[in-house]
């Protein structure tokens, strides 16, 4: 329902430009299906009663997913009201008429979904909204693991390091935090799989969770090497397509690197899909101590990439460019590789959740 502004939300100025931001939250409040994911929330929200009316449901939900989309926190999401007029109408505050909601009601609503893991279930939402749209799984996954930063320094009032954070030697460097496990379509690259993980849990070792079971082909790097008896229990009919290694020191043949690279031009697809999370909603750092919030913020942001990586193959439209503006000349698009493979319904294979394994 649309409100006459007042003075507060339009002044007098002559001349305008539609900037990036406010074309970027335009396109997802056509593309987000804010009904759906308000209903799912709509019975764990506090009911107006005798004390102070809350604030509405799809605004706190708006308010929140800006979070995501631009790495704020709850003060600086509040301050970022007052400042940008974009976000303002996106959220539907007219500070002629009320005032931003405080950080602690913006705090309180996070509570509220890690509370009741609702994080997940917002991942799965979307998959049953892209299968509305008429979208569907191809038989082919790509598995990947990406690791998400942590403080590793003891200068705290437990003089501790987060106890549910590890560390992960990659290469010749460590690093400490957790490991952000996704699964994505090899043909639309979008994702239907999120495991969140300690930084110490290897790579192979989650690889059943990311399967769906109906693939006729699985893309990894060189992590998942060796993991075909693992491949074949998990989705009996699929090939085993992960990057080949050498052993001890001997190096790969000249036929062995044609086939890495042929192999290559698909696994890179699913860096995409982690690069929209890390290098678009700038999730390279953990944000809160312990797995499950954590892995929250992980679960909604790999939902919320969902519309901001597949917005042209769900609704049409180009895809929104958040982060900084690419210059010089514009690189020509190479054509998509053709794939041979099956779809099925997306909502039914979607998956979220920790991992409990050894």
């Amino acid at each position: 329902m649309t409100k006459q502004m007042t003075l507060a939300g339009g002044g007098f100025e002559k001349y305008g430009k539609t900037t990036r931001r406010a074309a970027f939250l335009a396109e997802m409040e056509r593309v987000v299906p804010w009904g759906q994911l308000c209903a799912l929330i709509e019975p764990h929200y506090p009911k107006a009663g005798n004390g102070r009316p809350p604030v509405g449901l799809e605004r706190m939900l708006r308010i929140h997913f800006l979070q995501h989309w631009f790495n704020l926190s709850a003060p600086a999401v509040e301050e970022a009201f007052y400042e940008s007029a974009s976000m303002r109408q996106f959220v539907g505050i007219d500070l002629g008429r009320e005032p931003v909601p405080d950080e602690t009601t913006i705090l309180k609503f996070r509570h509220l979904l890690e509370r009741h893991e609702l994080g997940a279930r917002l991942f799965e939402q979307v998959g049953a909204h892209l299968q509305a749209q008429g979208f569907r799984l191809s038989t082919g996954t790509i598995v990947d693991a990406t690791l998400i930063a942590a403080p590793s320094s003891t200068k705290n009032a437990g003089q501790s390091r987060d106890p549910e954070m590890h560390q992960s030697k990659k290469g010749n460097q460590w690093y400490f935090g957790m490991k952000a496990h996704v699964a994505v379509d090899a043909k639309s690259k979008l994702i239907h799989r999120v495991v969140a993980t300690s930084g110490n849990v290897h790579d192979s070792k989650v690889l059943p969770s990311l399967l769906h079971g109906k693939e006729s082909a699985v893309w990894g790097d060189s992590a998942y090497a060796g993991q075909s008896e693992v491949i074949e229990r998990a989705a009996p009919w699929a090939q085993d397509l992960t990057q080949l290694r050498g052993k001890g020191y001997k190096y790969l043949s000249q036929m062995q690197r044609t086939i890495n690279r042929s192999r290559s031009k698909v696994r890179a697809r699913v860096e995409h899909a982690i690069g929209t999370i890390k290098r678009i909603f700038n999730f390279t750092k953990v944000r809160y101590r312990g797995l499950a919030k954590n892995g929250n913020r992980l679960f909604v942001a790999a939902a919320l990439g969902q519309p901001v990586h597949g917005a042209q193959a769900i609704a049409g439209i180009a895809t929104p460019v958040v982060g900084q503006e690419r210059t010089g000349r514009p690189r020509q698009r190479r054509s998509a590789r053709q794939f041979s493979l099956k779809t099925r319904p997306f909502a039914e294979n979607l998956s979220v959740r920790p991992f409990n394994g050894a």
